[in-house]
């Protein structure tokens, strides 16, 4: 096998980068991967700062990516709870890797990403990927995933934000840098195939709509009349248990394309509501919108999360001509224990539907993936990286 993964929640930080990379090293056959992800819970931040150089002085990895997270995924494990240390590795022939760090500043055209690699468009056409972990208090996914619509349009985005921590508390790390702001990243031109599976976890309630009056994230009218009486209009006809959802939790599904006679789950990027206004009947959502935008409103509960990642899942397998070898997760911190009655319910469903193969990930503050072929950062998503 050309990947390999392993996880330890061993409290001696010492102990468990030496076991990890040890079983990393023997599952590669003594191989030194081309790459490699580590996932550190804060359960070890007193020593994060010597992280990356323990794993690079036993591991020897051509690049290495990784960050801290509040939950580690290792296997099939989500360890939600105490020290954990999870790594991932992959000998990868035929793929060139460039990695770089990317920093953010304003300027008077407002605010911009710096440190990209010079000859990205000049190899678009054989990058298989992007992965980037960034520091969620210093960083500014939008103006990265805009860079990249422009230079690589077409190829996927995967990663996230790294959680657990408030300003200054979180890390991520680049080959033997242990780095407090910006992001980290690496493209992958040519190499394995790399897909995407990206489950948002919601179902839609209610009819569709057309965006008659908004302004960037607000939704002003829906069909001509105020969002929220829209809303007030379908929730009678709602079923208790939805009714209690969108008290809870309401989210708006923002069409991916107008051209479509119909619309039905999968159809629409998933905005989280994030505020208000009773008194002029409007709605904020965490993504910018536009006048004559089909949208529907959308909930999200276990259920509705646990069957759409299965049926992304199985879609994806049956569609694929060769299997998936390896696996990368990227979920929202909002999942695990928090959404779902029992634990390591992604990295599990992945490893029953794909099978016993490597697999590491971090729960984020943000995750990075594509939805119809754009990439986006999303909240309450997992994000999985197959690797064929």
């Amino acid at each position: 096998m050309p990947y390999a993964a392993s996880h330890s929640v061993h409290p001696n930080l010492t102990f468990a980068v030496r076991a990890v990379c040890e079983d990393v090293r023997k599952q590669l056959e003594g191989q030194s991967p081309d790459l490699a992800f580590v996932f550190v819970s804060h359960g070890h931040s007193e020593e994060f700062e010597d992280l990356p150089k323990l794993i690079q002085q036993q591991l020897g990895a051509k690049v290495l990516l990784g960050c801290a997270g509040e939950t580690v995924v290792g296997g099939g494990e989500e360890i939600e709870e105490g020290p954990a240390v999870s790594l991932w590795g992959a000998i990868l022939p035929g793929a060139e890797l460039i990695p770089f760090r990317l920093e953010f500043g304003e300027t008077p055209d407002g605010l911009i990403s710096m440190g990209y690699p010079d000859d990205l468009a000049d190899h678009a056409a054989e990058t298989r990927a992007v992965f980037l972990l960034g520091e969620p208090y210093s960083s500014v996914p939008d103006s990265v995933i805009n860079r990249l619509e422009d230079e690589l349009p077409g190829v996927p985005l995967l990663g996230g934000m790294a959680s657990g921590g408030g300003p200054g508390a979180n890390r991520v790390f680049l080959n033997d840098a242990c780095i407090e702001d910006g992001a980290v990243a690496v493209v992958m031109r040519g190499g394995p195939t790399v897909r995407s599976v990206v489950s948002q976890g919601c179902r839609p309630i209610g009819p569709t709509f057309v965006i008659t009056k908004s302004e960037r994230n607000i939704v002003f009218e829906l069909g001509g009349k105020p969002t929220i009486e829209r809303l007030q209009e379908f929730m009678p006809n709602l079923s208790a248990r939805d009714q209690r959802l969108v008290q809870s939790g309401l989210h708006l599904g923002l069409a991916m394309s107008e051209l479509k006679p119909s619309f039905q789950r999968g159809d629409f990027l998933i905005a989280n509501v994030i505020g208000a206004d009773p008194e002029i009947g409007a709605i904020a959502v965490g993504n910018t919108v536009r006048t004559g935008q089909t949208v529907q409103f959308h909930v999200r509960d276990a259920e509705t999360a646990d069957e759409e990642l299965v049926h992304l899942l199985e879609a994806s397998r049956s569609q694929r001509t060769s299997a998936t070898r390896a696996a990368l997760l990227f979920s929202c911190n909002g999942r695990g224990t928090r959404l779902f009655p029992k634990p390591h319910h992604d990295a599990s469903t992945i490893r029953r539907l794909l099978g016993s193969i490597p697999l590491a990930g971090f729960f984020a503050q943000g995750e990075l993936g594509p939805v119809r072929g754009k990439n986006y950062i999303h909240g309450y998503t997992a994000s999985i990286a197959c690797f064929e």
